[in-house]
C-alpha cells in the first residue's frame, strides 16, 4: 500500500501577514480573523508573536512593560466608549 503524498503547506507572503496581523488587531478576535481568513488560527498566532517586539530579560523593564501595555489597553477602551457616547450624544432629540 502506497503512502498518499502530503499536501504542500501553503507560502504566504510578508504583504498577506501584514495585512492578515493588521486584520487580526481590529478584529473581534483573532480565531475570527483567521477564520474570514481561511488559515489556521495556530498559524495566526504564531505571527503575532513573532511581530512582536522581544522583551528584556530585566524584570524590572519587563514589569514596566506589562504595566504599560496594560494601561494601554485601558485607554484604547476608554476611548471606544467615549466614541460611541459622543455618537449617542450628538443624536438630534427624537420627540
Amino acid at each position: 500500500m502506497e503512502k498518499a503524498s502530503p499536501t504542500k503547506r501553503p507560502r504566504y507572503d510578508a504583504a498577506f501577514r501584514a495585512e492578515a496581523l493588521r486584520l487580526a488587531s481590529e478584529s473581534r478576535s483573532t480565531r475570527a480573523a483567521a477564520r474570514a481568513l481561511n488559515i489556521d488560527v495556530k498559524r495566526l498566532y504564531a505571527w503575532q508573536k513573532a511581530a512582536q517586539p522581544s522583551v528584556s530579560t530585566d524584570p524590572v523593564e519587563a514589569a514596566e512593560v506589562r504595566a504599560l501595555r496594560a494601561a494601554n489597553k485601558r485607554l484604547a477602551q476608554e476611548l471606544e466608549i467615549l466614541k460611541k457616547a459622543i455618537a449617542i450624544f450628538s443624536q438630534p432629540p427624537t420627540l
